[in-house]
């Protein structure tokens, strides 16, 4: 069925005597007969309604909503026309009123409502019923937020269903989420209410049954349930609850004008079907919601922390992980400062065997096992076999490498005393651009029942610093063919053109040549730390490097 770009005109209701003057009125008039066949249709009709000549089924040729008025016009026994229908047509909305003709006919007038709602008729068919359920899913998963979701679900009502619809969610505390529409306006906000002031809406937030809509009491409603923008008095009220996997979303409250039909039976039947899908969509959007803000607090106990001075020394840390698209991975470092400047600031920097999500649990596992072993800070090798038997009695068969490092400041100098646990040594840069190898080795933790480990003292001057870092950066595979490691070589070369750099940009420096190395290629987590003597300000202002203090 098509429609012609002309719309029908606007004109005052017709009175029962019709005669002939149908024929001649400026909007669409169509003569049905109780069987529902067209026997005339004027000129403007004819236009409007393709195909609409003598003898084709009404129900072919206009919309469905006009043929079902008839059916029930003539089921009545005639026409009523102060009673006018409404519905959709093309981009049309419209108003027809019947008056009754010769020999049990129907005479429709058809002009444009004069105050035109952005409801349409509710779909009847099956269909249409289809059709707008599958829309609906359709918009209503096109999003996990769950604002967007009540929003759209509020649209979606009011536009099909009701005049004005309001989204009430389950409580948080003592209020409850609302979101109101009526028109095209659809607002938010937060209010203490108490559903049962309203019959049926606190059964259906909990989930049960809806009350029929004839129990309901227009008049009564609070003014919490009414949209700002609903100027009429509502005359039919319906409720039904917003089922969800386990426990309801919330309940949605259909208002219809007093001017319009009061909801039916199968109205109210179809406008659970629908909630049914928005209780789904809103569920899993809630429950989308509540995962993230779990794996949100989560990750912040997992990711990398953000290093500062530490009483007179610089640290700096950077950290990528394998794979783009995560945030955590088995590299770690950590800081934990001492207590006033004279007491050491012990670092750790570390590799867990593996990847993604399973190596960054146990990151954090051994992350707050060495928080709780800070007392024992002073003695490495007894935090590395205390640290080596809480692993090795968990679940977990990863394995660990790291570095310890206790870092203290006095006068110009800054002491560290490192220990590898399987680790590759750190990197000592001095301001000359002499790189070399800390003279500390040890024993992976988590493997064997003892560990051993020596520890390496190492004085820094202003200017000079201590890089730790995981092997992702030097087995870093890159290369005009992709296939050959960064190695420990290219590193030493990038730091000798780091002496004298704050430990940021050492850090900035050495990031940003393996990922030149890298190209792209698949890579193992990345972490970099470094420990870096400040320079000292002279009397001037000025800073000065080692070679002058």
């Amino acid at each position: 069925m098509t429609t012609s770009g002309q719309p029908p005109c606007s004109v005052q209701r017709p009175t029962a005597s019709v005669g002939g003057a149908w024929l001649h009125a400026p909007c669409p008039v169509l003569v049905v007969d109780p069987a529902g066949i067209v026997l005339e249709a004027n000129d403007r009709a004819r236009s409007f309604f393709s195909g609409a000549t003598s003898g084709t089924w009404l129900g072919d040729v206009a919309p469905d909503w006009l043929a079902r008025a008839h059916g029930r016009a003539v089921a009545a026994g005639g026409a009523d026309p102060a009673q006018p229908v409404r519905g959709p047509h093309g981009q049309h909305f419209l108003q027809a009123h019947a008056t009754p003709g010769p020999d049990g006919t129907v005479v429709w007038w058809l002009v444009n409502d004069p105050d035109p709602s952005p409801t349409r008729a509710v779909p009847q068919s099956e269909r249409e019923r289809n059709a707008f359920l599958t829309d609906a899913s359709t918009q209503l998963l096109s999003s996990l937020n769950v604002e967007r979701c009540m929003e759209v679900t509020v649209r979606l009502a009011v536009r099909y269903l009701a005049d004005a619809a309001v989204l009430v969610a389950p409580p948080s505390g003592r209020r409850h989420r609302l979101t109101l529409g009526a028109g095209e306006a659809v607002t938010h906000r937060s209010a203490r209410i108490d559903p049962s002031t309203v019959p049926g809406l606190a059964e259906a937030l909990r989930g049960f049954p809806p009350v029929p809509s004839r129990w309901i009491d227009p008049a009564a409603l609070p003014g919490w349930a009414l949209p700002d923008d609903l100027a009429e008095p509502v005359g039919s009220v319906a409720i039904t609850p917003l089922p969800g996997p386990g426990f309801p979303a919330g309940a949605l409250i259909l208002l219809r004008r007093d001017r319009r039909p009061v909801f039916d039976p199968a109205e109210e039947k179809f406008a659970h079907v629908f909630a049914a899908r928005a209780g789904a969509a809103l569920s899993a959007a809630r429950m989308y919601r509540e995962q993230s803000e779990i794996t949100t607090t989560l990750m912040a106990e997992l990711l990398p922390p953000e290093l500062r001075h530490v009483h007179g020394v610089e640290f700096a840390g950077g950290y990528r992980a394998a794979q783009d698209t995560d945030r955590v991975g088995g590299d770690f470092y950590e800081v934990h400062p001492g207590a006033g400047p004279d007491d050491e600031t012990l670092a750790v920097l570390g590799d867990v065997c593996g990847k993604g999500l399973d190596a960054a649990v146990l990151t954090g596992k051994i992350r707050n096992t060495l928080h709780a072993l800070l007392p024992m800070a002073g003695d490495h090798q007894h935090v590395l076999s205390l640290l080596n038997g809480a692993l090795l009695s968990s679940r977990h068969t990863r394995f660990a490498s790291l570095v310890l490092a206790s870092v203290r400041r006095r006068g110009d100098t800054t002491h560290l005393r490192l220990t590898c646990a399987g680790h590759p040594a750190p990197l000592i840069v001095r301001d000359d651009g002499t790189v070399h190898e800390a003279g500390t080795r040890g024993t992976i933790v988590g493997v064997l029942p003892e560990i051993t480990s020596t520890t390496a003292s190492v004085a820094l001057r202003p200017g000079e610093t201590c890089l730790l870092f995981t092997d992702g950066v030097t087995e870093a595979r890159g290369g005009p063919l992709g296939d050959v490691m960064f190695d420990e070589e290219r590193l030493r070369a990038a730091l000798r053109e780091c002496a004298g750099m704050p430990a940021e940009a050492i850090v900035e420096r050495v990031q940003l040549r393996v990922a030149e190395w890298l190209d792209d290629q698949p890579h193992d987590d990345i972490a970099v730390m470094a420990i870096t003597a400040p320079h000292l300000p002279a009397p001037d202002g000025r800073t000065t490097t080692g070679n002058h203090a």
